[in-house]
């Protein structure tokens, strides 16, 4: 487990259209433990699997889940930008094979891309999606583009998944990713 501590550190959580979704709450949960402060950013697809009032409720924040909220006050903030600029990394967990191929082609046509597109701080990949896709030339080919920009990879590891078939695609264990994005030594 992550020792709670002080880190003083700002998270911004990206959560795609993965089954793998609902383990965003468990990596919410471990963040706030080890002292980080989380916003999350959600996918439309990501949505469908884990509601943003869940994920609210888990960091004290509003998530965000599009470029163009309806925002009180006089002023639009373009909060994909604001909130990278208060960020010390960023983590897509899950990833889905359609986000990995969407930020590699540089896209910025919903939150989440827009904020990795934008981040001045590292950007971390937890890839969750079936073996098959994982495995795919394409899929390889934006990984192998996205690690020469610098992009981090947690996993994915080798497991058990969703339409009970085993193999490489699986999220890495929620603990495992909370401490490579902090760097906080396993105990």
């Amino acid at each position: 487990m992550v020792a709670r501590r002080d880190l003083k550190r700002e998270v911004i959580l990206g959560i795609t259209g993965s089954i793998a979704a609902y383990k965003a709450a468990e990596i919410t949960r471990r963040l706030r433990n080890a002292g980080a402060g989380v916003t999350c950013v959600m996918t439309a697809g990501a949505a469908r699997f884990i509601t943003p009032i869940t994920l609210q409720a888990l960091t004290g924040r509003a998530v965000l889940t599009s470029l163009f909220e309806d925002q009180p006050g006089e002023a639009w903030d373009m909060e994909h930008l604001t909130l990278t600029e208060k960020a010390n990394a960023i983590l897509v967990a899950p990833a889905s094979a359609n986000f990995i191929a969407r930020f590699a082609a540089g896209m910025a046509d919903d939150a989440l891309t827009a904020v990795c597109l934008a981040a001045a701080c590292p950007v971390f990949l937890a890839p969750a999606m079936n073996a098959r896709m994982w495995t795919h030339a394409a899929t390889r080919d934006n990984v192998a583009t996205l690690k020469r920009r610098g992009v981090k990879f947690i996993g994915p590891v080798e497991g058990p998944h969703a339409e009970m078939r085993s193999g490489p695609g699986r999220l890495a264990d929620p603990e495992t990713i909370v401490t490579k994005v902090l760097g906080v030594p396993k105990k």
